[in-house]
């Protein structure tokens, strides 16, 4: 399920938004029961409707984040660096004056080269998440020129501020859930070289077993060689363990 686009205002959407599309895409489609896929942020509203509807939902299977939704049980972006992506996104018109200053394929190429590297994205006082991108670092091997033309069309189309606005400048509002737990099957992928990994506290959510709390039935699967993107830069092996995960679930 794609995110909305230019047909209302990205001001007017929350955290919410998203859930409620998706339950919205179910009914329409007659599905009573569905397996939830969610890659980084696109999770969250695949765990909250585990949470909220259980009822809906066999399975959740999420990439490059483990249990987090809006508000509390969020990112604690208080413990990173005030020029953190993150934090510099969540003001507006930051990320649009940055990205204004190049074209939408160059903002997409300096995005899937920053964020398919193991460090945290934190800019200086006098630079934009943008500016730590050297120009003639080459795309990773995995992402081709054709895959860039595809991804900047898009956006080019959609312009990025709906992206900025969910999730970005609505995670720390409080979504409304009380009793965050997934009863579901579910399955987190992780990349090892993930920056993920390198939130603080992360690692230890999730080696730790401390995620469980809120996902009891989760399964995580740690790939060595694994970043971010790891459904593109290891499709194979991500379609084995999303397709295993399936068949063992189906019957549940």
């Amino acid at each position: 399920m794609d995110s909305p686009t230019t047909h209302r205002s990205p001001k007017k959407l929350t955290s919410m938004t998203l859930p409620m599309k998706l339950l919205q895409l179910l009914d329409c489609l007659a599905i009573d029961k569905a397996f939830l896929v969610g890659k980084d942020f696109g999770a969250m509203p695949a765990f909250m409707v585990a949470v909220t509807h259980p009822e809906r939902v066999l399975g959740v299977i999420t990439l490059g984040i483990p249990f987090l939704i809006p508000g509390p049980l969020g990112i604690q972006l208080d413990l990173l660096p005030k020029g953190f992506y993150v934090i510099r996104w969540a003001e507006p018109g930051r990320a649009e004056a940055d990205f204004g200053r190049f074209d939408v394929k160059t903002v997409v190429r300096n995005i899937y080269i920053l964020f398919c590297r193991s460090e945290l994205q934190v800019a200086g006082d006098n630079e934009e998440i943008m500016d730590l991108v050297d120009p003639s670092t080459p795309l990773p091997p995995w992402f081709t020129e054709e895959d860039l033309d595809v991804y900047a069309t898009l956006y080019q189309n959609s312009g990025f501020r709906t992206a900025l606005q969910v999730p970005y400048r609505c995670m720390l509002l409080d979504c409304g859930i009380t009793n965050p737990k997934v009863i579901a099957p579910s399955l987190l992928i992780m990349g090892e070289k993930d920056y993920v990994m390198k939130f603080p506290g992360m690692e230890d959510y999730m080696r730790k077993g401390t995620v469980k709390q809120f996902m009891p039935n989760l399964d995580i699967i740690f790939m060595p060689e694994g970043n971010h993107f790891v459904q593109e830069q290891l499709p194979e092996q991500v379609n084995e363990l999303i397709l295993t995960f399936l068949n063992k679930n189906s019957s549940t």
